[in-house]
């Protein structure tokens, strides 16, 4: 399963000059020092929790992700077998599989493979050699369609296929995991979504799975399957790519989170902007809040930097009218707090603030980065369509943006009426700014460490935290509360307008590390602090016998 090949040290490597002309052999010759750094943890859950159906059923849930494995790696690059095969050094070959391609997520995708090319910005989603003005000449019905690949014939014609269709063989296997898991369900709305996704996978229409989804509410396992997020098509932002998560809930954690949900309409209707730009209103009653502990990641969440909490479904249609689970992967979160963020803040924050540096306001912080992707606006005020469509391929920086902002601003609401008893409001911006640093080594070619480096630089322009002689940052409470204010405006109106360039012109001034904050970044590689971590995982590693 997905333990098989799963690094068991630092990877270390750096990259080198890169041509067009595919893989050669072996580069592993070419490679002398560090880049990015990964650490190796288990991931592992008690699972006493479950009943004797549920452990039963792992196996199968496992296989079902692990197609989705297969076919991210297709969407994301192309034949696996035949680039692994052409590495022959053992490191290279496991960087290469944490990266699902020879692209480094998480250093802009920079080719880390001699004579490999820039990664195209539709990955294999689209054909290489395809321009957008050849795609958008066309005018096909399904532009911009989430489910389908782009492909060109023999005659050299562009045309698309539909996954269902496409990826026919391997669908066809995750449909019978699924159904094998829901025959020895237990769980009556379990059984049912377990049921109405395999059938999903066979035809492309998510809704009723969705729905089904989001109405359970008692099951302990679960598992989030299919194409969902929109990452991997950095040409348009259309078309999404295939992921896995296994999940067991966290009761005793989820019944803590459950009061925030209903405070969305209030903090809607708060927000620092026009009220242009917050008529719509959340439905408090249908959005949800979980813990989990994740037992398994598979495809587009697997790969590069590895998700610690998720807000689906993404169909806004849905989140008006059955709202959205929020996620909190709990135990992936506490490895990054861990080996992490901890180390990253006893390096770069103030001594005299170091004990503001909490897992609760982590924890916090993260949970309400993903209420906050409910707050805001998803159609524009002007006539453009919604939000996603106006701003193409610029929307997930900046929404990723906006939820990191309104989340913090979220936050200080909730503190300062009382509602947030855990903790001082100084322990959730601390934290909030040590996270920056851990964030914004994603690189560029992340939408969340995009997002990060425009939020680093604004606070930096507003004085929300100063940067001592010895090279630590301190966090001013007072001009951090405005510049929350100021970005929480400035996003919601960008989003609002549906406003394309300005955001284009706003992450080009802002969105890049500048060259004090580089230098404390490489302070964090040369400690040698991992970038991120990478999961040892599989029912072997959980102690189940498959």
């Amino acid at each position: 399963m997905m333990n098989k090949g799963i690094l068991s040290f630092y990877v270390i490597l750096v990259l080198t000059a890169a041509c067009s002309e595919g893989p050669k052999e072996d580069a592993a010759t070419d490679y002398i020092e560090g880049l990015t750094t990964y650490i190796p943890v288990k991931l592992t859950t008690d699972l006493a929790e479950l009943t004797p159906s549920e452990m039963a059923m792992l196996p199968h849930l496992f296989s079902a992700a692990e197609v989705m494995n297969e076919l991210f790696w297709i969407q994301a690059y192309g034949d696996k077998n035949v680039l692994l095969n052409s590495i022959s050094n053992p490191q290279l070959r496991e960087f290469t599989i944490i990266n699902y391609g020879p692209w480094d997520r998480l250093a802009n995708d920079a080719p880390f493979l001699d004579k490999v090319g820039k990664k195209p910005a539709g990955s294999n989603i689209y054909p290489a050699d395809m321009t957008k003005s050849e795609f958008e000449a066309l005018g096909l019905p399904d532009e911009k369609d989430q489910y389908s690949m782009v492909r060109r014939d023999e005659a050299g014609k562009i045309y698309t296929i539909p996954y269902h269709e496409f990826f026919r063989p391997q669908l066809e296997e995750a449909n019978g995991h699924l159904m094998q898991a829901a025959e020895l369900c237990e769980d009556p709305e379990l059984k049912n979504y377990l049921e109405l996704r395999a059938s999903a996978l066979l035809n492309d229409q998510y809704t009723r799975s969705d729905i089904a989804w989001l109405t359970m509410k008692n099951n302990t396992l679960d598992i989030i399957i299919g194409p969902i997020e929109h990452y991997e098509d950095k040409l348009y932002n259309y078309r999404t790519a295939y992921s896995a998560y296994i999940l067991i809930k966290d009761k005793t954690w989820s019944k803590k989170l459950e009061k925030y949900t209903k405070y969305l309409p209030q903090l809607q209707a708060n927000l620092p902007v026009d009220s242009a730009y917050k008529v719509e209103t959340p439905n408090s009653d249908a959005a949800q809040l979980n813990a989990y502990d994740v037992i398994l990641y598979a495809g587009d969440c697997n790969a590069g930097s590895k998700t610690i909490a998720v807000n689906l479904p993404n169909d806004e249609r849905i989140q008006v009218e059955h709202g959205t689970r929020r996620s909190q992967l709990k135990n992936a979160m506490k490895a990054k707090y861990d080996h992490i963020l901890v180390p990253i803040a006893n390096l770069l924050i103030d001594k005299d603030q170091r004990k503001h540096i909490t897992f609760n306001a982590f924890f916090s912080n993260t949970m309400f980065h993903e209420v906050a992707h409910g707050l805001g606006i998803k159609q524009t005020i002007n006539g453009k369509g919604t939000v996603r469509e106006a701003l193409g391929e610029e929307f997930s920086a900046l929404e990723e943006g906006k939820a990191d902002i309104l989340g913090l601003y979220m936050v200080t609401q909730l503190k300062d009426q009382g509602v947030l008893e855990e903790g001082e409001l100084m322990d959730y911006y601390v934290t909030f700014l040590a996270g920056i640093f851990r964030s914004v080594r994603f690189g560029a070619s992340s939408a969340h460490g995009q997002a990060n480096m425009l939020r680093f630089n604004y606070f930096q322009q507003q004085e929300a935290f100063t940067r001592n002689d010895n090279g630590t940052y301190a966090v001013d409470m007072v001009k951090m509360k405005n510049a929350i204010a100021g970005l929480s405006e400035l996003i919601l109106k960008l989003q609002g307008d549906g406003n394309k360039i300005g955001v284009k012109t706003l992450m080009s001034k802002d969105g890049y590390v500048g060259g004090a904050l580089q230098e404390d970044l490489d302070k964090l590689s040369t400690a040698g602090i991992p970038v991120d971590v990478v999961f040892e995982q599989g029912l072997e590693t959980l102690g189940v016998e498959q």
